[in-house]
Protein backbone atom coordinates (compact mmCIF):
# COMPACT_ATOMS: atom_id res chain seq x y z
CA UNK A 1 0.00 0.00 0.00
CA UNK A 2 1.44 3.11 -1.24
CA UNK A 3 0.51 6.30 0.93
CA UNK A 4 1.33 9.38 -0.30
CA UNK A 5 1.39 13.14 1.23
CA UNK A 6 -1.63 14.19 0.47
CA UNK A 7 -3.47 11.23 1.90
CA UNK A 8 -1.76 11.59 5.27
CA UNK A 9 -2.76 15.85 4.89
CA UNK A 10 -6.24 14.71 4.32
CA UNK A 11 -6.59 11.95 6.89
CA UNK A 12 -5.33 14.60 9.31
CA UNK A 13 -7.95 17.49 8.31
CA UNK A 14 -11.05 14.72 8.28
CA UNK A 15 -9.73 13.74 11.93
CA UNK A 16 -9.88 17.24 13.03
CA UNK A 17 -13.01 17.97 11.74
CA UNK A 18 -14.46 14.55 13.21
CA UNK A 19 -12.88 15.62 16.39
CA UNK A 20 -14.52 19.52 16.44
CA UNK A 21 -17.87 17.54 15.67
CA UNK A 22 -17.44 15.46 18.47
CA UNK A 23 -16.64 18.32 20.80
CA UNK A 24 -19.47 20.46 19.80
CA UNK A 25 -21.73 17.21 20.64
CA UNK A 26 -20.45 16.98 23.61
CA UNK A 27 -20.44 20.31 24.76
CA UNK A 28 -24.17 20.48 23.79
CA UNK A 29 -25.14 17.47 25.38
CA UNK A 30 -23.45 18.51 28.65
CA UNK A 31 -25.22 22.39 28.50
CA UNK A 32 -28.97 20.00 27.79
CA UNK A 33 -28.20 18.41 30.66
CA UNK A 34 -27.42 20.91 33.06
CA UNK A 35 -29.76 23.01 32.35
CA UNK A 36 -32.44 19.97 32.50
CA UNK A 37 -30.67 19.38 36.54
CA UNK A 38 -30.60 23.02 37.47
CA UNK A 39 -34.02 23.92 36.24
CA UNK A 40 -36.56 23.80 38.89
CA UNK A 41 -40.04 23.96 38.19
CA UNK A 42 -42.50 27.06 38.47
CA UNK A 43 -42.73 27.67 42.33
CA UNK A 44 -46.52 27.39 42.93
CA UNK A 45 -48.52 30.36 44.10
CA UNK A 46 -49.43 30.22 47.76
CA UNK A 47 -53.04 31.93 48.36
CA UNK A 48 -53.13 33.47 52.23
CA UNK A 49 -56.58 32.82 53.32
CA UNK A 50 -58.53 34.07 56.22
CA UNK A 51 -60.81 31.15 57.12
CA UNK A 52 -59.96 27.41 57.79
CA UNK A 53 -62.32 25.04 57.76
CA UNK A 54 -62.24 22.10 60.03
CA UNK A 55 -64.43 18.96 60.15
CA UNK A 56 -64.78 17.25 63.88
CA UNK A 57 -66.06 13.98 64.60
CA UNK A 58 -67.18 13.50 68.29
CA UNK A 59 -66.26 9.80 69.33
CA UNK A 60 -69.19 9.76 72.06
CA UNK A 61 -72.33 11.13 69.73
CA UNK A 62 -70.40 9.90 66.23
CA UNK A 63 -71.51 13.10 64.87
CA UNK A 64 -69.38 15.43 62.86
CA UNK A 65 -69.34 18.98 62.56
CA UNK A 66 -67.61 21.59 60.46
CA UNK A 67 -65.97 24.32 61.85
CA UNK A 68 -65.22 27.21 60.18
CA UNK A 69 -62.28 29.67 61.86
CA UNK A 70 -60.61 33.14 61.16
CA UNK A 71 -56.96 32.98 61.67
CA UNK A 72 -55.72 33.87 65.37
CA UNK A 73 -59.66 33.37 66.58
CA UNK A 74 -60.80 30.39 68.93
CA UNK A 75 -63.52 28.01 68.04
CA UNK A 76 -64.87 25.50 70.55
CA UNK A 77 -65.62 22.13 69.98
CA UNK A 78 -66.60 19.92 72.73
CA UNK A 79 -63.52 20.31 74.75
CA UNK A 80 -61.16 21.87 72.16
CA UNK A 81 -60.08 24.94 71.97
CA UNK A 82 -59.14 25.56 68.01
CA UNK A 83 -57.10 28.29 67.06
CA UNK A 84 -55.44 28.34 63.56
CA UNK A 85 -52.52 30.52 62.56
CA UNK A 86 -52.06 30.48 59.10
CA UNK A 87 -54.15 28.22 56.16
CA UNK A 88 -52.57 28.32 52.59
CA UNK A 89 -53.96 27.34 49.57
CA UNK A 90 -53.15 26.70 45.99
CA UNK A 91 -55.12 27.86 42.66
CA UNK A 92 -57.40 25.49 41.37
CA UNK A 93 -55.26 24.69 38.41
CA UNK A 94 -52.04 23.71 40.37
CA UNK A 95 -51.52 19.78 42.45
CA UNK A 96 -53.96 20.65 45.26
CA UNK A 97 -52.20 21.31 48.17
CA UNK A 98 -53.98 23.04 51.71
CA UNK A 99 -51.77 23.45 55.04
CA UNK A 100 -52.74 25.37 57.85
CA UNK A 101 -50.77 25.86 61.24
CA UNK A 102 -53.22 25.35 63.83
CA UNK A 103 -52.84 25.25 67.86
CA UNK A 104 -55.55 22.65 69.83
CA UNK A 105 -55.72 23.19 73.51
CA UNK A 106 -57.99 21.25 75.78
CA UNK A 107 -60.14 21.99 78.41
CA UNK A 108 -59.12 20.16 81.65
CA UNK A 109 -61.51 18.97 84.50
CA UNK A 110 -60.40 21.39 86.55
CA UNK A 111 -60.61 24.41 84.33
CA UNK A 112 -57.44 24.50 83.12
CA UNK A 113 -55.79 24.18 79.57
CA UNK A 114 -53.90 21.99 77.88
CA UNK A 115 -52.19 22.45 74.93
CA UNK A 116 -52.21 18.83 72.63
CA UNK A 117 -51.28 19.88 69.00
CA UNK A 118 -49.33 22.42 67.68
CA UNK A 119 -48.64 22.00 63.58
CA UNK A 120 -49.79 21.90 60.33
CA UNK A 121 -52.51 19.70 59.29
CA UNK A 122 -52.63 19.34 55.55
CA UNK A 123 -56.06 18.59 54.25
CA UNK A 124 -54.51 16.00 51.35
CA UNK A 125 -53.56 13.80 54.14
CA UNK A 126 -56.35 14.05 56.96
CA UNK A 127 -55.32 10.51 58.45
CA UNK A 128 -51.83 11.22 58.89
CA UNK A 129 -52.10 15.00 59.79
CA UNK A 130 -55.12 15.43 61.98
CA UNK A 131 -55.81 15.45 65.98
CA UNK A 132 -56.40 11.60 67.06
CA UNK A 133 -58.35 12.68 71.17
CA UNK A 134 -59.43 9.90 72.38
CA UNK A 135 -62.79 11.41 72.46
CA UNK A 136 -62.60 14.05 69.24
CA UNK A 137 -60.86 13.63 65.92
CA UNK A 138 -60.55 16.89 63.80
CA UNK A 139 -58.68 17.48 60.31
CA UNK A 140 -58.55 20.33 57.93
CA UNK A 141 -60.90 20.21 54.75
CA UNK A 142 -60.07 23.44 53.13
CA UNK A 143 -59.37 26.93 52.93
CA UNK A 144 -61.78 29.88 52.39
CA UNK A 145 -61.46 33.71 51.64
CA UNK A 146 -58.42 34.60 50.34
CA UNK A 147 -56.67 37.91 50.92
CA UNK A 148 -55.25 38.22 47.71
CA UNK A 149 -56.04 36.71 44.55
CA UNK A 150 -53.67 35.69 41.78
CA UNK A 151 -54.63 37.96 40.03
CA UNK A 152 -54.35 40.78 42.00
CA UNK A 153 -50.65 39.61 42.39
CA UNK A 154 -49.75 39.23 38.98
CA UNK A 155 -51.10 41.92 37.63
CA UNK A 156 -50.54 41.35 33.66
CA UNK A 157 -52.19 38.27 33.64
CA UNK A 158 -55.60 39.60 32.69
CA UNK A 159 -54.41 41.78 30.05
CA UNK A 160 -54.97 41.52 26.45
CA UNK A 161 -53.46 42.87 23.37
CA UNK A 162 -55.96 45.67 21.21
CA UNK A 163 -57.66 44.29 18.73
CA UNK A 164 -56.55 44.66 15.37
CA UNK A 165 -59.52 44.22 14.12
CA UNK A 166 -61.64 47.84 14.20
CA UNK A 167 -64.60 46.43 13.97
CA UNK A 168 -64.18 44.56 17.20
CA UNK A 169 -62.62 47.55 18.86
CA UNK A 170 -65.94 49.80 17.85
CA UNK A 171 -68.21 47.15 19.23
CA UNK A 172 -66.74 47.01 22.11
CA UNK A 173 -65.97 50.32 22.94
CA UNK A 174 -69.79 51.05 22.04
CA UNK A 175 -71.20 48.79 24.31
CA UNK A 176 -72.93 49.92 27.37
CA UNK A 177 -71.43 49.41 30.64
CA UNK A 178 -73.57 46.92 32.79
CA UNK A 179 -74.84 48.35 35.93
CA UNK A 180 -72.31 45.67 38.01
CA UNK A 181 -69.45 45.82 35.93
CA UNK A 182 -66.32 46.14 37.67
CA UNK A 183 -64.05 49.16 37.01
CA UNK A 184 -61.87 48.27 33.62
CA UNK A 185 -58.47 48.54 36.54
CA UNK A 186 -59.68 45.66 38.76
CA UNK A 187 -61.47 43.44 36.00
CA UNK A 188 -59.38 40.46 35.32
CA UNK A 189 -61.17 38.13 33.38
CA UNK A 190 -59.95 36.82 29.97
CA UNK A 191 -61.01 38.21 26.87
CA UNK A 192 -61.21 35.96 24.07
CA UNK A 193 -61.13 36.24 20.40
CA UNK A 194 -64.00 34.43 18.26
Amino acid sequence: MHLRQTDLLDFGRRTKVRRRAGLFVSTLLVSCTLATLTASPAAADRIENQVAVFSALDKVTAHISKIEVELNKTATFGALKITPRACYSRPPTDEPKTDTFVEIDETQVDGSEKRIFTGWMFAESPGIYGLEHPTYDVWLTHCEKPIRTIAEDNPNAGTVAPSDDPNQAGAAAGAPPAADQIPPDQDFRRRVRR
